[in-house]
């Protein structure tokens, strides 16, 4: 009977043991991350007036973003950042990967330090650094512009404003320079698991240089791609600090800096609508669940046809 007992509790143990070991994340989990989601799709069906007033609203919230113009200007200001770092930023990381992998070239590991390097540095000091450098009347562009147009009789003017009147072509730009190192080192990784043999045996074959990156590189960093595409449409869909430093924590002139994220922060931390701020953020993760299942979608097709 003994035995019986002590096998029975030695079982019980064993079970138990996992779970304690999982008890301190479980725990945070619940604390940190479970009960906040939960709270925020109830706050979401709220209408907040100051801390502690609340009104329930049910889904009016999320009818009201359907018809909210500005709501539909910040993800269209979004979609086009978007759309920059996918058309720009990203081919030119993998330009520059391809460069780096040239057999060869010298100094490749201080290049790409060097290339890498902007992006160790904060997104504040970036957009600080960039709202100087594309300042009206004293800013490095415009005075770089009009040194190098003056002697070919070009007269550029120095009242030409970046931040007024290309307000996302200034942001892509600030992007460009702090993120495209940081995405070239995924491609970098990328190319230097592609198979020699098969490029030796394309090159036999008679394949250019075109048809070899089409039919042997591009197949081979395709799931790296698929991932550097995916982190960058969600950081693309969370940009935030940078139009809000290098406009001045505004979102620009007639709303052309307004983002999804900071449209969120305004509502929630300046209007105090916590409730429609709260509405604005799940719309933003459904939005990022549809990128992320077609992204899905497309690389299991890409997977069943190889």
């Amino acid at each position: 009977m003994s035995a019986a007992h002590s096998s029975a509790g030695s079982g019980f143990r064993s079970r138990l043991a996992p779970w304690l070991f999982l008890s301190p994340f479980l725990v945070c989990f619940a604390l940190f991350t479970l009960y906040p989601l939960v709270q925020s799709v109830v706050l979401s069906m709220q209408t907040t007036f100051g801390p502690g007033a609340t009104k329930f609203v049910g889904l009016s919230n999320f009818r009201g973003l359907m018809g909210d113009p500005l709501f539909w200007t910040a993800l269209r200001n979004t979609c086009i950042y978007t759309l920059g770092s996918l058309f720009i930023q990203l081919p030119l990381a993998l330009g520059l990967a391809l460069v780096l992998e040239t057999p060869g070239l010298r100094g490749r590991s201080w290049i790409r330090l060097l290339l890498f390097s902007p992006s160790m540095v904060g997104v504040v000091f970036a957009a600080m650094m960039f709202a100087l450098i594309f300042e009206k009347q004293t800013g490095l562009a415009n005075q770089t512009l009009n040194a190098m147009l003056k002697p070919v009789g070009v007269d550029w003017s120095l009242d030409f404003g970046w931040l007024q009147q290309h307000v996302m072509s200034a942001l892509i730009v600030a992007s460009l320079w702090m993120f495209v190192g940081f995405n070239m080192t995924f491609f970098s990784a990328a190319l230097q698991n592609v198979r020699k043999d098969l490029i030796e045996a394309s090159v036999v074959d008679g394949a250019g240089p075109i048809r070899r990156f089409f039919t042997v590189t591009v197949p081979a960093i395709r799931p790296v791609a698929g991932f550097v595409v995916l982190m960058s449409v969600i950081g693309s869909f969370q940009l935030f600090e940078l139009p809000f430093i290098m406009f001045n924590n505004t979102a620009g002139p007639d709303n052309r800096a307004m983002t999804i994220v900071l449209y969120l922060f305004q509502n929630g931390f300046e209007t105090g609508d916590l409730g429609y701020a709260s509405a604005i953020g799940w719309a933003l993760a459904l939005i990022l669940l549809v990128c992320a299942g077609v992204q899905r979608l497309t690389s299991r097709g890409e997977e069943a046809s190889a």
